[in-house]
């Protein structure tokens, strides 16, 4: 199944991080908001998961490969960026321990880097999820002012797609999984909060 939504891309304040990086703290904020996400199909039931453990896509020269981030909802933005930017390193070159890539319970795959607006991943079993990013664009909006003159602002748009196993994650929690992440992402403070 694929779902799709766009969402404005805000940076917290006096913190600076990738877009990746922001998303993979939204993303585990909002897998903690709603533990039903956090699951896996163990090839008979579904299987709600406790740490939220997040890999990330990162190719190497050998392919792609997923290294995971452990117990991301409970490290900050710049701790996320660190444990990222380590793995992605192992990961290209080729030390990566089978612990740091086998598992985690969500995957994101980000294509953004190499232009790419939107896209649909593919499921990393036995995880029922997968977040396709693409790239960060700017949009003119237009916006009214506490006067309530119109004027047109710039914003910047990230459109990030949800596959998901229907067993685990059905149509109806998948679009309320989006809701809530684009709300996160919008909203940098509930980041913070959690």
């Amino acid at each position: 199944m694929k779902h799709q939504d766009t969402f404005d891309d805000q940076e917290a304040d006096d913190i600076k991080v990738s877009v990746n990086d922001f998303i993979i703290k939204a993303t585990a904020v909002t897998l903690k908001q709603m533990p039903d996400v956090n699951a896996s199909w163990d090839g008979e039931a579904c299987r709600q998961l406790q740490s939220i453990d997040i890999s990330i896509a990162v190719a190497t020269d050998r392919g792609l490969i997923t290294p995971i981030i452990k117990d991301v909802a409970a490290k900050g933005i710049k701790e996320i960026a660190a444990s990222a930017k380590a793995l992605a390193k192992k990961a290209r070159d080729g030390k990566l321990l089978p612990e740091e890539y086998q598992g985690g319970s969500f995957s994101i795959s980000n294509l953004g880097m190499f232009g790419i607006s939107d896209f649909t991943a593919v499921i990393n079993p036995p995880q029922a999820c997968i977040l396709a990013v693409g790239r960060a664009r700017a949009e003119l909006k237009l916006v009214e002012d506490e006067e309530g003159n119109e004027k047109l602002e710039q914003h910047q748009l990230v459109t990030v797609t949800l596959s998901s196993d229907g067993r685990v994650v059905d149509d109806e929690l998948a679009s309320k999984f989006l809701e809530t992440l684009k709300a996160n992402i919008e909203n940098p403070i509930r980041l913070a909060l959690c």
